[in-house]
């Protein structure tokens, strides 16, 4: 049995391009254009689950744990929103460039580089965010499990990933890497890609129920992405803890 989630190719990849996360036409761009639907996703899916009043702290007093934050780019909109924010990644750069860019802008982050099976934490959280995560791990069941483990009951968990689809390898690795270059080439590994079908099964054994599956898809044409109920390429899950 594996004890560690952590694949160090993977960390060295991204650690590699670690001070592009807040240049919004940098190697990161598409996860800069990906981030306003998933704020509105995330945040409107715990108001609903929390019976939360909308106001613009609507997430005051909702503890997140943003487990691969990477430079922080949710991890600050969910502070933004009143959130107790927790951001975990296992790159020291990653780290370093979030902790930098949160103090630049007054953000109170408890940033830490971590994965979820080293974690310190005596609390459990309400809300956890495993988002273009999953698909860089070394082993998704064992990261799952850690992860469920730091989920309070009733608690929400968020995880945004790839199909495995002929569909996922044209567009996400062909299409996106090697046609449009909007990501570095070798940023994805379709093998690493999990089917929705499999992923609930997995979260299903660590005690996560599913409650609500999307896909997102980009709109080339306004540039923007928009949730779709086409998930053969990205989707988003939403699983709440028995």
């Amino acid at each position: 049995m594996k004890s560690n989630t952590i694949n160090k190719k993977e960390i060295e990849k991204f650690s590699k391009i670690a001070s592009q996360w807040w240049d919004p036409s940098g190697k990161f761009k598409p996860l800069h254009n990906f981030n306003p639907i998933r704020i509105e996703y995330i945040k409107n899916s715990i108001i609903k689950h929390y019976r939360i009043k909308s106001s613009t702290k609507s997430l005051r007093k909702i503890n997140i744990l943003d487990i691969g934050c990477g430079g922080g780019l949710l991890s600050e909109p969910m502070c933004r929103l009143g959130a107790n924010v927790v951001g975990i990644d296992a790159s020291k750069k990653n780290i370093q460039v979030a902790k930098f860019h949160a103090k630049q802008n007054n953000l109170k982050i408890n940033y830490i580089c971590s994965s979820p099976e080293t974690l310190k934490s005596t609390k459990k959280f309400d809300v956890i965010l495993n988002m273009e995560i999953i698909e860089h791990v070394e082993d998704v069941n064992f990261f799952i499990k850690k992860s469920s483990q730091l989920l309070k009951k009733n608690g929400l968990m968020f995880i945004a990933t790839l199909n495995k689809t002929l569909k996922s390898y044209l567009f996400a690795i062909l299409g996106a890497e090697y046609v449009l270059r909007w990501l570095p080439i070798g940023t994805h590994d379709w093998e690493k890609f999990v089917k929705p079908e499999e992923l609930i099964k997995i979260s299903k054994k660590n005690n996560l129920q599913i409650e609500k599956l999307d896909g997102l898809k980009f709109d080339i044409l306004r540039n923007k992405w928009n949730i779709s109920d086409d998930n053969s390429v990205n989707y988003i899950a939403k699983f709440k803890k028995n």
